[in-house]
Parts: C-alpha cells; structure tokens; sequence
C-alpha cells in the first residue's frame, strides 16, 4: 500500500532538520572553513514559487539570510512589480556556503551541496522553480544549454519525485552590471502569475519502493544417524569397510 504524502507540518519539521544538517556541514573544506555561518534559504515553506540563485554574497553570508544585498533588493522589486512579495515565496541558492571573495562555484562545491537543494525542493513543493542565472540553470535542466538561449521560456521538468514547472531567468546581479538587462528581467517576470494560475503539471506515478521477498527458513538440521557396523560373519573375508 502506497504511504499518504506527509503533512504540511511534517514537511515543515523535515526542512528544519535539512537545515541543521547543513549547517554542520563540512563537504567542502575551504568554504566550512570561511564562511561566516551557511546560507540555508528563506520564506514561505508551502511556497508555490521557489526561486533558485547562485551562492551568498558577503551580505547574506553576514545575516544567514539569502538575497539581501542589491540583488536581493531588485529581486524585491521586481516581485512586487507583478503583485507577488518575498513572503509569497522561498528563495534559496545551489550553494549554501559562500565562496571566498564571491568566485564562481566550483563543480565539486555543486556536487557536494546539491543534496540540500533537492531535499528543499521535495519538501517545500513548488509548482514552479525561477532558476536564476546559469549555475541553478544548468544544475535543475541537467543541460549545459546557457541562460541566454533559454530564459523566460517555461518547461516541465521532473525533479526527482515530482513534475515542475522549471521558468529559467537572468540573476537580478546581471541587472546591476548591465542596466539593459531590467528590461528583460522585468518581461521574465510578468509571466510569472500567469504561470502560478496555471493547473499543476500532471505528475508521474509513484514508485512503490519493492517489497522484499520473505527469506526462506533454514532447512531443518538433519538428525545424527548412528554409524552401524555390520557384524561379519565368522570366517567371512573384510571388505575394507570400518
């Protein structure tokens, strides 16, 4: 028999267990050894949009809280520009530690951290994921393709048990590097209610994990057969049986 889905609570009490593994983690030597504290993520546990960045800057490394720095703010904006808030959401990053001098993560840094991100996404539920920029990008599509090719284009993916809708968009830092890219974000952006209203994606059938075979009883030990020596008759000639 197929086991009822957890509650709401009991995906709640499951995340913060995740988290205090990942604050203990020690995966990547050099990170555990400069971080200020891990990044776990932030907002709405029962989240229908989850938003899925890069790694913490210097500022969400300082408040344990992810996108609070510029970034974070035009990401605040632009939320609020199509009516949603950050308390709408969950917002977390492909890396939970920041990298030193915020360099690029480091494909074993992705390995090593992915667990906590997959266990997120199972356990808040979304129905659509924003990957933001090109590392959570590649990371949730298993594709190399860049975000530029394919930003503001929806899909369904399945991520692990469960179909998604997958909405991959610029990181908002691109903004504040390039200040034509707003625009392009803000357009991103304005489909995401009409996304939100849609039916959830259907979802694939849950695998019953197999039910072991019994294994079978030990044969019963045989019982000790006195060994008979049958008596000669006299005279009669040996055989070599003892």
């Amino acid at each position: 028999m197929t086991p009822s889905p957890p509650t709401s609570a009991e995906r709640r009490e499951e995340l913060k267990a995740c988290f205090t593994d990942a604050r203990g983690c020690v995966r990547c030597p050099q990170l555990a050894s400069t971080r200020t504290q891990v990044v776990f993520g932030a907002g709405n546990a029962d989240a229908d949009l989850m938003f899925v960045g890069e790694a913490p800057g210097a500022k969400e490394d300082e408040q344990g809280v992810p996108f609070v720095g510029a970034a974070g703010k035009l990401l605040s904006q632009l939320l609020g520009e199509v009516g949603l808030s950050r308390e709408d959401v969950f917002v977390a990053n492909v890396l939970k530690c920041r990298p030193p001098g915020n360099r690029d993560p480091a494909p074993v840094e992705i390995e090593n951290c992915q667990e906590y991100l997959w266990r997120q996404i199972e356990l808040i539920e979304p129905r659509v994921i924003c990957t933001l920029g090109n590392f959570s990008t590649k990371l949730l599509r298993g594709d190399p393709t860049g975000i530029s090719r394919i930003h503001g284009q929806p899909e369904i993916r399945v991520l692990g048990r469960r179909a998604v809708r997958l909405f991959p968009i610029y990181h908002p830092a691109a903004a504040l590097y390039t200040r034509s890219m707003l625009g392009t974000l803000q357009e991103d952006f304005a489909k995401l209610p009409a996304l939100l209203e849609l039916p959830p994606p259907d979802q694939p059938e849950p695998v019953e994990p197999p039910v072991p075979e019994p294994e079978p009883e030990p044969a019963p030990a045989p019982e000790p057969v006195a060994e008979l020596k049958p008596e000669s008759p006299p005279d009669a000639p040996q055989l070599g049986l003892f």
